[in-house]
């Protein structure tokens, strides 16, 4: 595989080390010639110096003939830029590394559309998915991997009382907005049929978007109260207002400790449904005053690894149910990792990992992923690249011969991620998310890779 990476920074220099490691074709373009001699003296890949938004250096560094473009400066317009050329030069697939929320925002312009980027990747919104991934349902499955945080997977108990006992799979209404992929009660674990008819205490997965979930949630527990989840963060950055995003359900109470004046005042008017306080969390004092140690989650995520880790000591010592934390720095990572049990620290997220991880599962030439499985109940999540000799490929979900036990519930396309309802359309080069059992994985590769 031949790739052209653009950035030797914290990202770009993990995944030089990841990539060469494999054996891979690896030329990188970086504007500092100090970076760029670190790199060429510590990985066994080609390194040129200079502007990898440029297109003469683009054309010296293989770009029109690469499998793969990465741009993972830290310089959004830059990655942009590169991207396109490296498009326009014909590399086969284009990833961007962009950290302005505004370029995922698609609702005015389709920013991956008109840069003819295939990926946009914001490392501070993947932390937060990461981040939020128990505070959102302690008990679900996850697959935040699969549409990087669009989608997930949750379990829940079908309780008396409940409208959908005695109705089959299609009678439930759960269908568009999310699919019952699984039913588990005693003495039975099945991928459901549209004719697989609910009983009282199944346990059932869901699968859909984290907002359609909360809402159909409630149809399967009529009368339960879900109890607020008090989550304070620390630092308004950009990685606190992606997870503030994630948390809009009103059963999130949110505060925000930030010790900026301005930078909090632009938060408290950005969401009015978070309480910010303007102060320095790595003060004692202050998180004993906003009573730190009675909430549920406490997470530090400012970019000052240092206070990041002080105040989440400081938290857990005073008794926060959960503590969790960004760490930059790769020097400060390992470190922490080992220190996490002994110090009360429950999770660690690092920007550069989340990246370099979702690259790789990106751009890796594996046509079948295993994402997870359905605690004792035999179900696997497998994604599932469609191959342009598929027999899938160009047909309506409906019309293909699914293998018995199985259910494709999601799509992935170049722009864009959807249920996978009966009439949506598979194409070449789209993604499938299947819940199945483990003896169907080869015969649904077979149908959607068209091995």
């Amino acid at each position: 595989m031949k790739i052209v990476l653009v950035g030797a920074g914290e990202v770009g220099g993990y995944l030089c080390s990841i990539l060469s490691g494999r054996g891979s074709d690896v030329t990188v373009i970086d504007s500092s010639a100090e970076r760029a001699r670190v790199v060429d003296e510590q990985y066994n890949v080609r390194v040129l110096t200079g502007n990898g938004a440029n297109a003469r250096t683009l054309v010296e560094a293989g770009a029109a003939e690469c499998d793969q473009f990465l741009a993972m400066t830290s310089d959004d317009k830059a990655n942009l830029i590169a991207s396109s050329l490296a498009r326009a030069l014909g590399a086969r697939r284009t990833v961007a590394r962009i950290h302005d929320h505004t370029y995922i925002d698609s609702s005015i312009v389709n920013y991956q559309v008109q840069f003819g980027v295939d990926f946009l990747l914001n490392p501070e919104r993947l932390c937060a998915v990461e981040l939020a991934k128990t505070i959102r349902n302690s008990g679900r499955v996850a697959v935040e991997n699969f549409a990087r945080g669009q989608l997930e997977v949750q379990q829940v108990r079908l309780q008396k009382g409940s409208n959908l006992v005695g109705r089959t799979v299609a009678q439930s209404g759960i269908a568009p907005k999310a699919r019952i992929c699984f039913v588990q009660r005693e003495g039975m674990n099945e991928v459901p049929t549209a004719d697989t008819v609910l009983s009282e205490n199944d346990l059932v997965t869901l699968f859909g978007s984290p907002e359609s979930l909360f809402e159909i949630r409630s149809r399967f527990e009529p009368g339960k109260v879900e109890g607020h989840v008090h989550v304070v963060l620390y630092g308004a950055s950009d990685i606190a207002l992606s997870l503030i995003r994630l948390l809009t359900h009103p059963r999130f109470r949110v505060r925000v400790i930030e010790k900026d004046e301005a930078t909090a005042r632009a938060l408290a008017d950005a969401f009015e449904r978070v309480t910010v306080i303007n102060g320095d969390a790595t003060s004692l004092r202050l998180l004993e005053e906003e009573q730190v140690g009675g909430a549920d989650y406490f997470v530090a995520c400012t970019k000052e690894d240092e206070s990041n880790i002080v105040t989440c000591l400081q938290a857990a010592k005073l008794g926060a149910k959960h503590v969790q934390s960004v760490i930059n720095k790769g020097d400060y990572e390992a470190v922490m990792r080992s220190l996490m049990t002994s110090v009360g620290i429950e999770q660690i997220v690092s920007p550069r990992i989340a990246t370099a991880n979702e690259v790789l599962r990106i751009i890796s030439p594996a046509p079948c992923v295993e994402l997870g499985s359905l605690q004792e109940g035999g179900g696997v999540i497998v994604e599932i690249r469609v191959g342009e000799g598929s027999p899938a490929a160009g047909r309506k979900v409906r019309e293909i011969p699914w293998p018995a036990h199985c259910v494709a519930t999601a799509i992935q396309h170049l722009f864009g991620v959807r249920i996978a309802s009966p009439d949506e359309m598979i194409q070449s080069g789209d993604r499938v998310l299947v819940i199945t059992r483990p003896e169907n994985i080869v015969p649904l590769r077979e149908l959607l890779h068209g091995e």
